[in-house]
């Protein structure tokens, strides 16, 4: 297995007060049987239980740790953001405060990171849930995002996950996104795999999501459609939109236009005001998509950004500049050497 030079293992937590010894035992368990560089770092994400006095602890026993205590529950996807800022090493591990995660399976992790892939996704596949009210919705919220991003993981939901660094370069953590990162990470040309990992039932504290994470999902989708489909030609979403509501208000006008021309009543006002509704929407479809255009231009050149992720840049192999003039330097040397006079006494 490919010896990394450092790896971070970002654990995000909220009121896990019971979960936070037992758990550090576990992951330095792994840790001191393995060669390679790591660091510890819990994120304390706001808990009003004594989850922050025990990571305190942890702090004094281990120089591995580090933690980061965030002043409120931002939620986990601003966690691992706070995470991986504070964070040094080549790979980042995240993995889950409440022991179901397993540490493990972190090595396995890497030893699938070293193929060469970007990511490495854990699956759940047996998964030690409730079946209705956590595996049910866990497993249409799965099937729907995979065949929206094409991305085709059977486990979005599962924090243990192995990343290279270089994968958050290109992607900024905000909302509730934790969730797509490995698609957000194959829209930018990552690389992505999964593996099936071990999964233990919880047995301490309370899970702190439930059914209402799918409505969330759903606008996370939405949001990632958008950012995926038209982040860089914005008007081409609003132009779409103002042309389905041109198309409606012409379509409630053709007919009643018929039946003017064979009948003497005059046109129904609702038709009339729907059509004009319609292109009143199609216009300000268009007024934004407009304003989408210069704000994106805005931030292109503001930020000097570029629509385009660069992967490598291979040339024919030269020697360096430098080189090649201490290469001429020696030359001119033993010329000048040769053609110098002898210095006679």
């Amino acid at each position: 297995m490919k010896k990394w030079k450092a790896v971070s293992i970002i654990v995000p937590l909220y009121n896990e007060q019971e979960n936070v010894a037992l758990l550090h035992e576990a992951i330095s368990f792994l840790l001191n049987n393995v060669e390679e560089k790591f660091e510890i770092i819990y994120v304390n994400d706001g808990s009003t239980d004594e989850t922050l006095f025990h990571l305190r602890q942890l702090v004094m026993l281990d120089e591995r740790v580090k933690v980061v205590d965030l002043a409120r529950n931002f939620g986990q996807t601003a966690a691992m953001a706070a995470g991986i800022a504070q964070s040094e090493g080549q790979v980042l591990v995240f993995l889950d405060g409440d022991l179901q995660n397993d540490p493990l399976d972190i090595p396995r992790l890497l030893a699938k990171l070293a193929e060469g892939y970007d990511v490495v996704s854990g699956w759940r596949q047996h998964r030690q849930d409730a079946r209705f009210k956590r595996k049910l919705p866990s497993w249409l919220a799965n099937r729907l995002i995979a065949r929206i991003t094409g991305l085709a993981l059977h486990d979005y939901g599962c924090t243990l996950k192995a990343y290279r660094r270089e994968v958050f370069t290109h992607i900024q953590l905000y909302g509730e996104m934790h969730r797509l990162i490995p698609a957000y990470a194959a829209l930018n040309g990552a690389t992505i795999a999964e593996l099936v990992v071990t999964h233990h039932p919880r047995r301490f504290g309370a899970s702190k999501y439930g059914l209402s994470r799918v409505f969330r999902v759903c606008l996370d989708l939405l949001i990632f459609v958008f950012r995926a489909r038209f982040a860089g030609k914005p008007m081409y979403a609003f132009g779409y939109s103002a042309l389905v509501w041109a198309a409606l208000g012409i379509f409630l006008l053709m007919p009643v236009r018929k039946l003017l021309s064979r009948s003497p009543y005059p046109m129904p006002a609702a038709t009339g005001l729907s059509s004009l509704v319609c292109f009143v929407a199609s216009s300000l479809c268009l007024l934004l998509g407009l304003q989408s255009e210069q704000a994106m231009r805005t931030y292109y050149e503001a930020q000097q950004a570029v629509p385009y992720i660069v992967r490598d840049v291979i040339i024919q192999s030269v020697p360096h500049a430098s080189e090649v003039a201490d290469e001429v330097i020696e030359t001119v040397k033993r010329v000048t050497k040769k053609s110098s006079p002898g210095i006679s006494g």
